[in-house]
């Protein structure tokens, strides 16, 4: 099959399932697998943070932090786009009691200035006490750009906010922009990195920071019952990924070019957008269930919304792309 859903379906290479049987491990609820332990340490280096914990998933990576920067009562300011916002269940209200302050994004992403800055309240009792913003890059695959990201969090530290960053795909913002994750990581006081998405893992993100802030994120990783036990296992294919799958980002950027152009080309999809491995088309209301059932009779499985989102990754090649395009140019031309 090609899958064009997401590029959290991608499976585990031979090579890295061999890493895997390979690891080294122990009890990571007692602080002693090595592997977690090596893992923890490379990403907090990587990101020039203090510190690193490895959580079994970006949606727990990010609630553990929010909770740990957040009181009850808090208030976070977050886009209307966000993961974290948008697509995490409102873990944040639910289990941390944590208040989103949603607001619009801009077109390439980001939080206007001026909008964040209205939005900090007052100290009043009235209000809910504003304590963080969030921020996430790469957001519907387009990178924020660097001055605003510094400007965004200059904003944030002067008025006495923390700031997280969502970098579920930090690493493709890393790869399109050219600059290290450390460059990327400056200015957030906490970084979610998600390695089961463009890096191919089958689970597993890191929270970077502070040596406080991880501290305090560990006692919440143990209340949301993300305590895990030789998770060396599952940290050896993060390690992998990190030596073998970072820089190929790049051939997964190119694709999804080749196919923004491929569908260009079609008079009835419309092209919306296309930035690092994600593609945004416009279908035709009435044509969006057809296509997907004569898309998967073919081999192919994609979500077809009016709005829908192609994303590639490492089990996608150039030439998937060209047998996607052709069978969608094939269903238009019936």
């Amino acid at each position: 099959m090609i899958d064009l859903r997401s590029d959290t379906v991608t499976r585990p290479s031979e090579a890295m399932l061999a890493a895997m049987t390979r690891a080294e491990t122990g009890d990571d609820v007692w602080g002693d697998d090595p592997t977690v332990l090596r893992l923890q340490a490379r990403m907090a280096q990587e990101a020039g943070k203090e510190a690193g914990l490895f959580f079994p998933s970006g949606t727990q990576s990010n609630l553990a932090a929010l909770m740990a920067h957040c009181a009850r009562g808090d208030e976070y300011i977050v886009g209307q786009a966000a993961h974290t916002y948008k697509y995490e269940g409102g873990g944040a209200a639910v289990l941390g009691s944590i208040q989103p302050q949603p607001l619009d994004n801009a077109e390439d992403g980001s939080i206007p200035l001026e909008r964040i800055a209205a939005a900090i309240k007052p100290l009043d009792d009235h209000f809910a006490r504003t304590r963080l913003l969030a921020l996430e890059n790469t957001i519907g695959g387009k990178v924020l750009p660097a001055d605003y990201v510094a400007k965004a969090t200059q904003l944030a530290h002067e008025r006495g906010l923390a700031t997280h960053l969502d970098g579920a795909r930090v690493y493709n913002a890393a790869v399109a922009s050219g600059q290290p994750l450390e460059a990327l990581a400056a200015g957030f006081d906490s970084v979610s990195i998600c390695f089961s998405k463009g890096l191919g893992t089958p689970v597993g993100s890191v929270l970077v920071g502070s040596r406080a802030l991880i501290d305090a994120a560990h006692r919440w990783r143990k209340v949301l019952g993300g305590g895990m036990r030789q998770s060396g296992v599952l940290a050896a294919a993060c390690l992998y990924a990190l030596d073998h799958n970072v820089a190929r980002l790049a051939d997964d950027h190119a694709n999804a070019g080749r196919l923004a152009a491929g569908l260009a080309q079609i008079d009835q999809v419309k092209v919306m957008s296309q930035a690092t491995n994600m593609v945004f088309v416009q279908f035709p209301q009435e044509h969006c269930a057809p296509l997907e059932a004569y898309l998967k009779e073919r081999g192919i499985l994609t979500q077809m919304l009016y709005a829908s989102r192609f994303v590639t990754h490492l089990d996608v090649t150039a030439a998937d792309i060209d047998t996607f395009v052709a069978a969608v140019k094939g269903y238009f031309a019936r």
